[in-house]
């Protein structure tokens, strides 16, 4: 954070110096947050997102159901068992158990998870269209900095004048990136 936040002064301050000699400096931001939540690709994403994490709770749910039930059956017919017996139970129950710790963890671990691999290829594509959209927004409105303001840069001020988020997303619901 320390070294954006020093790459952004470096950058202001060589601006502000070649300023003095060349036309003003143009700045202007985004709400990449109000985007993804209106543009229409990145709401269809989101929702398959959810309807993926959705079918895999439901089936996480039922295998942990199951598993619940079976050690409830077993707790009431542990009585009458032999101890061979009930060991072998038990360990059925660990490994079932650790095979629902891995059906979740193949599908929600970071980054390798399939939940993560989904959500990188629907939203390469959408960012891509997005970062072209700011591009050609910031090049029509001769702007020579852009920042995201949901981002990790912090803006402290943004006047909204510069702020070229409805024209970004007018330029992607239109069609032309």
């Amino acid at each position: 954070m320390k070294k954006v936040i020093l790459l952004a002064l470096i950058v202001f301050s060589t601006a502000l110096f070649a300023q003095t000699t060349t036309a003003p400096l143009k700045i202007g931001y985004v709400d990449s947050e109000v985007i993804l939540a209106q543009f229409p690709e990145a709401i269809k994403a989101k929702s398959d997102l959810e309807g993926m994490v959705s079918k895999w709770k439901k089936e996480i749910d039922s295998m942990s159901a199951d598993l619940q039930k079976s050690y409830a059956d077993f707790v009431k017919q542990s009585a009458t068992m032999k101890q061979e017996e009930k060991d072998k139970k038990q360990q059925t129950f660990v490994a079932q158990d650790q095979k629902i710790q891995q059906y979740q963890q193949s599908k929600m671990s970071q980054p390798n998870g399939e939940y993560f691999q989904k959500q990188d290829q629907l939203m390469k594509p959408i960012k891509d269209k997005i970062f072209k959209a700011i591009d050609e927004v910031s090049n029509e409105e001769s702007m020579q900095f852009v920042f995201d303001k949901a981002g990790d840069v912090i803006l402290l001020k943004a006047d909204s004048q510069f702020d070229i988020t409805y024209k970004v997303l007018d330029l992607l619901k239109r069609g032309k990136k």
